[in-house]
Formats: C-alpha cells, structure tokens, sequence
C-alpha cells in the first residue's frame, strides 16, 4: 500500500510505501532528511508527526522517549506509515544544515582502477552513518601528521560505504601508504562532510561539468545524485586527463550517456597506443570550443588548480558566466580549509 507524506513547512510531499521508513521513502524521492545512525540509536532524525500515524519500529529507548512520543515525536529513520502523514521537520538543502563528525571506519575494500589510482570503500561502524551532500570531501586523520582531504565518490544514496579516488603522486606519504601498505580491514579516522562543491538543486539551469583526473570522483558523486532524484536540467560532462588510460572510469561515463548526460572525454598527451580521435588539448578549452555564451548556465568544476582557475577566468571573462554560478573544488593535494 502507497501513503502520501507532506512535510511541513516546506509543503514538499511525496509517496512512501506502507514498508519503507519515512527517511528511506524521502532521501528515495530527493528530499534530504537529517539523520545520523539510521538505525534508531543516535536521534538526530527526530521530527514530528502532525497528523496520521506509524509504526514507530524498532529503536533505543534513550533516542526516543515515551514522553516524546505523547508530544508527537518519531525517529524518521525507524517510522514506517500507517496512513497519509504530515510531518514537520527541517530539511537539509545547505553544508550548515549538516553535522561534521570525527568517525572511526574500517578499510572495507581496495579496488585499482588504474595504475595510479585506487578506490578505497570505507565502512562506518554498525551505529553510524555518515550524512552529506554529493560532492563533499572528508579528512582523513594521520596519527602526528596533517590531515588528508578526498572527495566522495559516491552519492548520498548509496552510502553503505564511502568511496575514495586515491591517485598515486610521487613523494606523497598518505599515497604511497595507500598503494603499498594499506590493507582491508585497516582501521582510520575520519573528520567531515565538508565542502561547498555540492549540486545546487534550487535552479533549473542547464550544467556543465569540468573534471580534471580524479577530479572526476565528487562529479560522480554529483551526477549520480542528480540520476537518482530524477533531474531534468541538461547536463555536460568534460573529463580531461593527459593519456586515456587516466579516464579511469569511462566505460561508467559513456553509461550515463544512455541516461541523457552528454560526455565530452579531452585527452592532452595522448599516447600512440591510445589511437585515439576525440577531443585534445586542456578541458576548459573545449568547453570554450562549444559554448559561446554561459550566461544561462551552471558550472562545477574539479581537478588540478591549474584548470579550475583557468575555467574559472575565462568562462566568466569570455563566455558571461556568471561568478556566482561557478562552483569548484580544487585539488592541491594538501589540507583543505
């Protein structure tokens, strides 16, 4: 059986099904619910139950008390509906909506996706779950060294595991500790979300993606994030790189382009093995190539600093981009403040 939830104040609504939780039916349908465990021991989903009424599931007496309850109170992440809800609850739409955490997690798997580059799930602990915005990065804590920041790979949809693109650079502690060293089942800590790179969902201008190397893994996080809820805004992804085994991801690029996002693959030292006949050169100049006028469009650019700074001065000097519709997230392979 089907049930209708509106949420107050906002008035968004949106179907659950009698066996889903609030929380799963509303990240389901693109509308981000604060939580924190998703198992009922932590709180932070708490909200109110104006009218209809629910199961309220399985959860820790200390989150929810019966005194709460007789208020109206539930856990989103435990409550499944027995009828047509209206609930009252903030909605997460900003960074500052959304608790930074220090979390221990266990190296869950390691996956080479080229030569130089790993992917690293992390699994949390049982009672804990990390909420974010796609596109975000965490810190990795060192033990008497400086943190590491990477970007999420993965969208806030699928968070069993977090996802990490580590490339392998030449001299880098953490790096080379990532390719040598670390094993499955390594336990780390990290610090997040953080980040302002992140889809702003309030507009309806058509996108236009700029990743350099790895800087590809929050604008994977972003594109499937937007798949998910469904969004209709025309979407352009340039994926530069110096040499094609460095588009360490293309098959799942050239994927989406089935789903009606537009790829443009920039190669600029391609070798004689690649054969290839794309595009060469940097990335931000074949978004020039194509694009007189940007005026009317979004930009999220990611990789080395040298190529979002780049985008960045000549889309809104030469093709009318605005400054504010320009979001980035530079690699500099140091802390990010």
């Amino acid at each position: 059986m089907t049930f209708n939830i509106t949420i107050k104040p906002s008035n968004h609504s949106f179907p659950v099904e009698a066996d889903e939780t609030i929380l799963d039916a509303g990240l389901k349908h693109g509308y981000v619910l604060p939580y924190g465990c998703r198992n009922g021991v932590c709180g932070a989903c708490k909200g109110k139950i104006l009218q209809g009424s629910v199961d309220y599931g399985k959860y820790q007496d200390h989150a929810l008390s019966g005194e709460e309850i007789a208020t109206g109170q539930a856990l989103f992440c435990c409550a499944k509906p027995k009828s047509d809800l209206f609930i009252e609850c903030r909605e997460v739409s900003n960074a500052k909506d959304i608790q930074v955490k220090t979390l221990p997690c266990r190296v869950h798997k390691l996956e080479k996706l080229a030569d130089d580059v790993m992917a690293i799930y992390l699994k949390l602990p049982a009672n804990e779950r990390l909420q974010f915005l796609a596109g975000q990065y965490i810190d990795i804590m060192m033990k008497g060294d400086k943190p590491r920041s990477f970007s999420l790979a993965n969208a806030p949809h699928d968070d069993e595991f977090l996802q990490l693109h580590v490339r392998n650079i030449t001299g880098g502690t953490f790096t080379q500790h990532v390719f040598n060293e670390m094993k499955e089942r390594d336990i780390m800590r990290i610090k997040g979300p953080m980040g302002t790179f992140f889809l702003r969902e309030d507009s309806d201008k058509p996108i236009i993606f700029v990743a350099s190397g790895t800087g590809f893994a929050p604008v994977k996080a972003i594109i499937e994030h937007a798949l998910h809820i469904g969004m209709q805004r025309p979407m352009h992804l340039y994926w530069g790189a110096r040499m094609l085994t460095d588009l360490y991801m293309l098959d799942l690029a050239q994927q989406w382009e089935g789903l009606g996002i537009k790829l443009t693959p920039v190669l600029s030292e391609p070798g004689s093995d690649d054969h290839w006949q794309g595009r060469q050169g940097f990335v931000h100049q074949a978004v020039l190539e194509d694009y007189s006028d940007l005026s009317g469009h979004q930009v999220y650019a990611c990789g080395a600093p040298i190529v979002v700074e780049s985008a960045h001065r000549d889309f809104t000097t030469l093709r009318g981009l605005p400054n504010e519709e320009f979001f980035a997230d530079a690699f500099t392979f140091a802390p990010k403040s």
